[in-house]
């Protein structure tokens, strides 16, 4: 789905035939550099989002990892996450998700959610009002932080060996991508230097969810789900 932004995004086919796949952070970079391959819009527009915070315990709505309007906790460690009264909405489990954003539009930010239920891409303001939501009733330890990259600097300094896909045994948790595992002159693995939330750790910006919201938005809350 297009979204009715048609006169901005990019889409390069790169995204249609990533949509859906797993390896999340591997398929954004695949996707930036797409962009940049083909030039289908200012590299300087697109900012790579890892989602985490320092229990690496996330929750988000409408993936399609989830059910109906439940929500997929992305998780290490889920003990105590939520206020009892959304508790029982918790149904999957894992520690960091990553986005792709456009900024610098005419129009509202756009999302690229390669999970996501919503429209492909998703304005920010509906992405943060229907996936985002709100961290007023997510106990403090457990609020989502935002560690937002340069599409370049991601290019430039992503490194990843699949380790973390791996289980004890060496055995696939999920398939591999079929390319090879990305990897810079200087590293082949620093995939935790991104899902880190330490400002002093890793690569670009990283902003409480709240602080978030005022840069690319202009309101540090997002509409209520409800009513979007």
């Amino acid at each position: 789905m297009r979204a009715g932004h048609d006169s901005e995004h990019f889409l390069p086919t790169e995204a249609f035939n990533l949509k859906g796949s797993l390896g999340t952070e591997e398929n954004v970079w695949k996707l930036c550099d797409s962009v940049r391959t083909e030039r289908t819009a200012p590299l300087e527009q697109l900012y790579v989002i890892f989602i985490s915070n320092e229990k690496r315990t996330v929750p988000l709505w409408k993936q399609r990892s989830g059910r109906g309007d439940q929500p997929v906790i992305w998780v290490c460690d889920v003990m105590c996450l939520l206020t009892d009264d959304v508790m029982n909405d918790v149904m999957a489990f894992q520690d960091y998700h990553v986005i792709l954003m456009q900024a610098g539009l005419q129009s509202d930010s756009l999302v690229y959610d390669l999970d996501s239920e919503l429209p492909f891409p998703v304005s920010l303001q509906l992405y943060a009002a229907q996936a985002l939501r709100s961290d007023r009733n997510i106990r403090p330890e457990y609020h989502r932080k935002l560690r937002v990259v340069p599409a370049d600097s991601f290019l430039l300094n992503f490194a990843s060996d699949r380790s973390h896909m791996m289980n004890p045994d060496g055995s696939w948790k999920m398939p591999p991508p079929l390319y090879p595992p990305i990897h810079t002159a200087a590293c082949r693995m620093n995939l935790d230097d991104f899902i880190s939330v330490n400002p002093a750790v890793g690569w670009g910006r990283v902003f409480s969810l709240e602080h978030f919201l005022q840069r690319y938005t202009g309101s540090s809350s997002p509409p209520s789900a409800a009513s979007s």
